[in-house]
């Protein structure tokens, strides 16, 4: 396959990362006040374990580099950037790359657009049990951290050799 064809699991990984990372944070922006991390205003799914919320990320993860999102956007279109010119060398073109970067892609875009519609990153997703409190985050940073897992993990795996190139015995 040659031209945009050989990536088309890329593009619609992407593609339906980025929708999914719009359309819940639009609907957590519509239903749930901003900055509602507490109660009445967050909405409690598993007590003491799951809650959303409607919090603003101007960092990066883990609230990294805050008060930076104009660099951080930068980082992200740079990324990008890298991904299309390193994606020979990343061998966008194998499956399983096709997978991990097409998350990471999706996820990148995502928080892009959040950073340039409303200058920091909708986040939602709050786990804690006890006095353990996980960063809350949303679709994009999930797909992000699971595309960079997905490509470490295959990056151990080596693929098989053809069977034409075996000796026969």
């Amino acid at each position: 396959m040659r031209g945009i064809a050989a990536y088309k699991r890329l593009h619609i990984l992407a593609f339906i990362i980025l929708v999914a990372d719009q359309i819940s944070k639009l609907a957590i922006e519509r239903a749930i006040p901003f900055g509602s991390f507490y109660p009445p205003d967050n909405i409690v799914i598993v007590p003491g374990f799951f809650n959303l919320v409607h919090v603003g990320n101007t960092g990066a993860a883990w609230s990294l580099f805050s008060g930076y999102p104009k660099a951080l956007a930068a980082l992200g279109i740079i990324a990008l950037l890298l991904l299309y010119f390193f994606r020979n060398a990343l061998q966008l073109k194998l499956p399983q790359s096709q997978w991990s970067f097409g998350l990471i892609i999706g996820g990148i875009i995502g928080n892009l657009i959040d950073r340039f519609r409303l200058g920091h990153v909708t986040d939602f997703l709050d786990f804690h049990a006890g006095g353990w409190h996980f960063p809350s985050f949303n679709v994009a940073d999930s797909a992000i951290t699971v595309g960079v897992a997905l490509h470490i993990l295959f990056s151990f795996r080596h693929p098989e050799p053809e069977a034409a190139s075996k000796p026969e015995s």
